[in-house]
């Protein structure tokens, strides 16, 4: 009687298990289930793309983007964007959106990338003047003028003019070598501006000598400065001469004695005559 008990046991096992063996084969056999999302067309850079570039049929291309992460104002057609210029640079399969676009009368190249009430104004440089070529286009700079305001050497003055300055473009680049950003040696830097910076570096560039001081981008501080002569920078600025005030007499005080006039402390004032320094008395002549 147990051993057919125990033969019932094994039977309901081997079934039981071999049931469920079948069952998972049956279900792992099974396709995977697919789920369908909602898609929408989206005009993308097919490569990266500069800002200033005029957008070409084999610039962009279409791909099929979840229509419910879809960017604002995304553009469905390649036909509104090609023959555009870009005013912002682009990286590769990034939408195209329509803030990133000049308009359609703009055109493409410089003109575009200018914002509204600011001007594009070039500078001759030299590789001194340019510091070196790492005035790149995006960096930022501070503008110093050489400058004689009466043509005399004496009054020649070093100021800063022009802080903060964006650099639109170096030399006929208005895009930096991202894969280099190498310095690049150029004979002219054009500086985004408004219009009375704009006159101010006019002149500086006609009556003086200018020079270009690089920032550090993250730097926004404006700093005001008194500009230094010759004189100045070596020290040698000549002594400001100043008279002690005389206090003013009393009306009701009595008349002091001769022995007392003479005491009385008189008005000094130091004179420097090259290494040697004297004090000199300042004395009033009595009406």
């Amino acid at each position: 009687m147990a051993r057919i008990r125990i033969f019932l046991v094994a039977v309901l096992a081997l079934t039981a298990g071999g049931a469920l063996a079948l069952a998972t084969y049956n279900f792992m056999q099974k396709p995977p289930r697919t789920v369908s999302i909602p898609t929408q067309q989206v005009v993308v850079a097919a490569t990266d793309l500069d800002l200033g570039t005029e957008l070409k049929a084999e610039d962009v291309r279409v791909i099929e983007w979840p229509a419910n992460a879809v960017p604002k104002d995304a553009i469905a057609s390649p036909s509104d964007v090609i023959g555009r210029g870009l005013i912002y640079p682009v990286i590769q399969n990034e939408p195209i959106l329509p803030l990133k676009l000049a308009s359609k009368e703009a055109g493409a190249g410089l003109p575009p990338v200018i914002p509204k009430g600011l001007r594009a104004i070039s500078v001759r440089v030299n590789e001194v003047i340019g510091v070196a070529g790492y005035v790149l286009p995006g960096t930022r700079v501070d503008v110093v003028v050489v400058v004689s305001p009466t043509e005399q050497r004496a009054d020649m003055t070093s100021k800063v003019i022009l802080t903060n300055v964006q650099v639109l473009a170096a030399g006929t680049k208005i895009e930096r070598d991202t894969e280099r950003n190498k310095p690049m040696p150029v004979t002219v830097v054009t500086l985004l501006v408004n219009p009375d910076e704009a006159e101010r570096l006019t002149l500086a560039s006609s009556e003086g000598k200018i020079q270009l001081a690089l920032r550090n981008p993250l730097d926004t501080t404006v700093v005001s400065t008194r500009g230094v002569r010759p004189a100045a920078l070596l020290g040698m600025v000549p002594p400001v001469r100043q008279v002690a005030p005389v206090r003013p007499r009393a009306a009701a005080a009595p008349a002091a004695s001769p022995a007392a006039a003479a005491a009385r402390e008189v008005p000094t004032i130091e004179v420097i005559r090259g290494d040697k320094r004297a004090r000199e008395a300042v004395r009033q002549e009595q009406p």
